[in-house]
């Protein structure tokens, strides 16, 4: 069984950032129409690593610190804690609460806490940390938000425009097809004719399909057949976004700029440059260039496949470095 954390630990930071409107619009609505959204958000990674650097606060997947601009010029801090683990945690609460109080004595800004809790255990819903003594009492609730609770608003997912519609059904169904890829690559292929119904931008349908593509694996011959079923789709609406996307994609592995992400950019640039005959040796593929940690080299392969006319001129990039 694949490791969830590997599974939706790098898709839910990537589509975070690149639609954090619409997060909030979807998970935090009565914030969205009070946030000035003509002052771009600054998303502050380094910022909240100081401030947790001196913690025991565990592998958090998704932590985003984002400082938005009030409709009134009020400057607020905003927590957003992606928790996509399988397991609950006995002092999620309390970790929850160390960093508000960490973030609001570094700033002195109001802070506003959120945890999209993506786990599988439909009762764990920590909302609150506590505890009193004597006359003293510390009383901090912050909001929750459980992805498996969208299963009982389904039809609200498939009505809703936004984007972090598609997201939370692509979370949910990679999670129940674990153990069923068939049954996955169905969802998969939904959710890919959904991009197009709902008629998203070229860019916005490529993104979505950057996270569904991450967290909905397939396996090799299955991965074949959702491709075909791809090109089939978007030849029947002359709408080509995916499959003649290859310079967006491998942008994306370089934008990264970590050695997962540029060898991410190489498996999604080899599905769509060559198809079908990219897909037969992928497994291979990964394999050889995996065990390179050279990332001005991976640079240098995922450039390679923009000009490569064939798949064995590319494969001649990297080989003899690897004898």
């Amino acid at each position: 069984m694949s490791n969830p954390q590997t599974e939706f630990d790098s898709p839910w930071k990537e589509i975070l950032e690149n639609y954090f409107e619409d997060f909030v619009q979807f998970f935090l609505p009565v914030a969205s129409t009070e946030i000035d959204w003509n002052r771009p958000p600054e998303f502050l990674d380094k910022e909240l690593q100081q401030v947790v650097r001196d913690a025991e606060l565990g592998r958090r997947l998704a932590d985003k610190l984002v400082k938005v601009w009030r409709s009134n010029g009020e400057e607020t801090w905003v927590l957003i804690h992606v928790e996509v683990q399988s397991q609950d945690e006995a002092d999620f609460a309390e970790r929850m609460f160390v960093y508000h109080y960490r973030i609001f004595d570094k700033y002195r800004r109001k802070v506003v806490s959120l945890a999209v809790l993506g786990d599988e255990r439909r009762n764990w819903k920590p909302a609150q940390f506590g505890y009193q003594l004597w006359e003293t009492k510390t009383d901090f609730n912050f909001k929750v938000v459980k992805l498996l609770d969208y299963y009982d608003r389904w039809s609200e997912l498939e009505a809703s425009p936004n984007p972090f519609a598609i997201v939370v059904v692509a979370h949910l169904k990679a999670q129940e097809t674990r153990s069923n890829r068939l049954e996955r690559k169905r969802w998969k292929l939904i959710l890919i004719r959904r991009l197009y119904e709902q008629n998203y931008s070229r860019t916005e349908v490529i993104n979505l399909f950057h996270f569904i593509d991450w967290v909905m694996s397939l396996s090799e011959e299955l991965e074949q057949e959702f491709w075909q079923s791809v090109q089939q789709l978007e030849e029947e609406r002359s709408m080509p976004y995916i499959t003649s996307v290859e310079r967006i994609g491998l942008q994306k592995g370089r934008q990264e700029g970590r050695q997962e992400g540029l060898l991410k950019g190489i498996e999604l640039g080899l599905k769509l440059k060559f198809g079908a005959e990219g897909l037969a040796v992928l497994s291979v593929v990964l394999s050889e260039v995996g065990e390179i940690k050279d990332v001005g080299l991976l640079e240098s392969i995922l450039s390679g496949l923009e000009t490569a006319n064939t798949l064995g001129e590319w494969r001649k990039l990297y080989q003899p470095r690897l004898e």
